[in-house]
């Protein structure tokens, strides 16, 4: 079905748009727009999650706050992108690719600055710092318009791969800053901007850093992400009011699918955000003095056991389920989304149970404690793996299910309820405690599972997808 669309005035509004007819469909024009957006994605992904980088530290930099303030504030930026993409969903048609893209990079610039000088000094109050956590989500609300708006410019056969591409290259945003966090605070690059910290960590000696170049190396891309799009963007003038776009509700695989892209994106998003901090609890720097037996007359220090730093594991989740999303996507167009879907809720089951046991370190000995850090590695990268074959799969079943307007609408909606996954995780593992979490986890997969197979997988499916 060609997209509907209505003459508008300017040079940025194409005229009589229709990707499924491929003798007219530009595709050159389609692949740059992905290209600038893709890039303009992981700039907003790199400031949805950079307090999620410093959260963790910023108690070792001079601040005072308890462990659940902590999570509270790395659960804001989730609870932001949740309601900041309900607005988002509605732009692409209202404000067209061009403003919505550059428009938003650069309100990016507001967060990343903010939190680049408030790690300089730990003098920030708590609600300025949870201010900054909630303007970070500007990033992650932008998800819910990029994605619709760059479908508009593509046909249903190659959405798969292209919404794919786009989704999965930006999830690398995530990876970039955690990865690249402990190596940009090493040395003084922008020593110019702010003076040097002196981060303490218990057990270690205290380590010179420049925690604000975390922030700062990312205003200079942002900026340039939003003048290229500006420059070199077009806009597909898609017909639909706020009232018309809201008519995806009446339609109950728009709920179904809600269900499940949580299942996925929401997983994905909710670990990311929390990766670091549950580790960092459960094995990290806070078990220093771990000991062996029970009662007062057993307080003995275990050996050999080196408590590992998050920071240099906390990026392989977010790269793994990025890459399964980029690397799954042609499969997905070449197969069809249900089955992927399938494999998705099935595989998150078996590793959401597989990593269960390793939610409560053994500290019996150094060996024990060892094989539980391995083991909650492992499962939670095969968590990651799995949630990300499932948002490839997703994305392109929603372009299959809907018709074109429709499809934008619901890759929106349902990119807004996923984006709570870093504020429900916080608040399950805060409330329920991890384990007992990761149970819920486990029924909400297994409830997809039978969503997916009973709407859209098995044969003679109602929307075989």
């Amino acid at each position: 079905m060609s997209t509907t669309t209505t003459p508008r005035s300017g040079g940025e509004w194409l005229q009589s748009w229709d990707p499924e007819n491929e003798e007219t469909w530009d595709k050159a024009l389609a692949w740059k727009t992905l290209w600038i957006t893709t890039f303009t994605l992981t700039m907003c992904f790199v400031a949805w999650f950079l307090p999620s980088a410093i959260i963790p530290k910023l108690n070792a930099l001079g601040y005072t706050f308890t462990k659940d303030q902590l999570y509270w504030m790395a659960a804001m930026p989730g609870l932001a992108a949740g309601l900041l993409r309900i607005v988002w969903m509605v732009l692409p048609p209202i404000m067209g690719t061009r403003k919505m893209v550059s428009l938003t990079t650069l309100l990016l610039v507001f967060p990343v600055l903010g939190w680049g000088v408030r790690v300089i000094n730990p003098t920030a109050p708590y609600w300025e710092l949870m201010v900054l956590a909630f303007l970070a989500g500007i990033g992650g609300g932008a998800f819910s318009g990029f994605m619709p708006s760059t479908s508009y410019f593509f046909p249903r056969k190659m959405q798969g791969t292209a919404l794919g591409l786009q989704a999965g290259i930006g999830n690398f945003g995530v990876s970039l800053v955690q990865l690249l966090t402990p190596w940009l605070i090493g040395f003084s690059m922008l020593g110019f901007l702010g003076h040097s910290q002196s981060m303490k960590i218990a057990g270690k000696a205290p380590k010179e850093v420049w925690y604000q170049n975390a922030a700062f190396v990312w205003i200079p891309l942002i900026l340039i992400g939003a003048a290229w799009a500006w420059f070199a963007l077009k806009s597909v003038p898609v017909k639909a009011n706020i009232r018309q776009q809201f008519d995806i509700f009446s339609n109950q695989d728009t709920w179904w699918m809600t269900l499940i892209y949580i299942m996925t994106f929401g997983t994905f998003s909710g670990l990311s955000a929390q990766f670091g901090l549950l580790m960092g609890n459960l094995y990290g720097s806070g078990n220093t003095d771990i000991v062996a037996g029970s009662g007062a007359s057993a307080r003995i220090l275990v050996s050999g056991y080196s408590i590992p730093d998050p920071a240099a594991f906390v990026f392989l989740g977010p790269l793994v389920g990025a890459g399964a999303r980029v690397l799954f996507s042609p499969l997905t167009d070449r197969m069809g989304g249900a089955r992927w879907s399938l494999v998705s809720a099935l595989g998150l089951i078996a590793s959401i149970i597989y990593t269960i046991p390793a939610l409560t370190p053994d500290t019996s000995s150094a060996a024990a404690l060892q094989g539980g850090f391995t083991r909650f590695l492992w499962g939670m990268l095969a968590i990651f793996l799995f949630s990300g074959i499932g948002n490839a799969s997703t994305f392109k079943q929603m372009p299959m299910i809907f018709e074109r307007r429709q499809a934008g609408g619901v890759i929106g909606w349902t990119a807004a309820i996923a984006a709570f996954g870093p504020f429900f995780f916080s608040l399950g593992v805060g409330m329920l405690g991890a384990t007992l979490f990761y149970w819920v986890g486990v029924a909400w997969a297994v409830m997809c599972a039978v969503i997916v197979w009973m709407r859209y997988a098995r044969p003679g499916a109602p929307k075989p997808s």
